[in-house]
């Protein structure tokens, strides 16, 4: 079964096993309440477990709140249920409404060009090409292909091969990922004044190459602790067999890496899709990602909080949906990583 069979199985899986959550805790409770007739479980525990599962409700309640709240002020938008001075934090259903989608999708520049209707000569694929969606994908795309080229086989060759300097390009590489952290004023000068002289001002392909950058370290990194983790005799047994390297890194590291690749994955994505300053001092206002676009909607003296929200839920739900769809990777991928460094 070749690798991407394998991850869309799992996610299949993933999403059987969520909808199927509701009949699991029925099954639950009734076999709790059969426990306590047949006195195989006592009171005391069960209310203990209870409790303790009432608590974590209440904690995913609070920290599910502002998601909550903003969910509220954008179906809200332009009424009194979207301040929090008029109807509080739980205003009336009744006034929900649609407009800030509505804004989102044809006037907001989020998916097509602002007011595209208006000119009949403009066709939607142009349109979207002139969109926030449209710049912020090309910047991840070419982010996450330039950061996996180097990542993958960095990451193997320093989990499995002895070569000349290799300690102190991983100590590089350590003291590396603290400087992709964050930006300096005297930096951000320092790269816009290089991308001036070389003439890769307004270049998606130039900034996507300096997110891949500062992504790789600190994955690279990662995802050799992980391969760290993986038995060697399994890549002896294979070159036993007559497999080649690439044979072995792409039929057994590769799989077994899942966990430490999905992870690898939303760190680049995030690196691409997240980041705001870069982005607006080194592209032109046409070229803005949606990052650039959120920021944009904020005015010196009012700010259209109902649109806004519309446009920051949209802004997170790919975020959401790949971390929902490789949460059982990043777990793992995550408690390896921490293991060893």
């Amino acid at each position: 079964m070749s690798m991407s069979k394998s991850i869309l199985g799992d996610i299949k899986d993933d999403v059987v096993h969520g909808a199927k959550a509701p009949i699991r805790a029925g099954r639950e409770v009734v076999g709790t309440v059969r426990a306590l007739r047949d006195g195989r479980a006592s009171y005391r525990d069960v209310g203990l477990t209870a409790g303790a599962t009432l608590g974590a409700i209440a904690i995913l309640l609070v920290i599910l709140f502002p998601l909550y709240y903003m969910i509220n002020v954008a179906l809200a938008a332009g009424t009194g249920a979207a301040s929090l001075y008029q109807e509080g934090f739980f205003a009336s259903p009744s006034e929900y409404n649609l407009g800030a989608f509505e804004w989102l999708w044809y006037d907001s520049g989020f998916f097509f060009r602002p007011n595209y209707q208006e000119a009949p000569t403009v066709g939607m694929w142009e349109a979207f090409t002139g969109s926030f969606l449209a710049n912020s994908l090309q910047l991840v795309i070419p982010t996450v292909v330039f950061a996996f080229v180097l990542i993958v086989p960095a990451a193997y060759a320093f989990s499995r091969r002895e070569f000349y300097g290799r300690k102190p390009t991983l100590y590089g590489y350590v003291l590396l990922t603290q400087v992709g952290g964050g930006i300096s004023i005297a930096a951000l000068i320092a790269i816009y004044v290089v991308f001036n002289q070389l003439g890769i001002l307004n270049s998606f392909l130039a900034v996507a190459v300096l997110y891949a950058a500062g992504a790789i370290p600190f994955n690279t990194w990662l995802l050799k602790t992980f391969m760290d983790n993986i038995p060697e005799s399994y890549e002896e047994a294979a070159i036993m067999d007559g497999a080649s390297r690439w044979r072995v890194m792409w039929e057994i590291i590769l799989p077994l890496s899942k966990p430490g690749l999905a992870v690898v994955l939303i760190f680049v994505f995030l690196a691409g899709w997240n980041e705001f300053i870069l982005a607006q001092v080194l592209l032109s206002a046409d070229k803005h990602p949606l990052s650039v676009g959120l920021y944009r909607l904020i005015d010196e003296f009012s700010t259209p909080w109902g649109q806004f929200s519309a446009y920051a839920l949209v802004y997170a739900l790919p975020v959401a949906l790949i971390y929902f769809f490789s949460q059982r990777y990043v777990e793992s991928g995550l408690s390896f990583g921490g293991m060893e460094g």
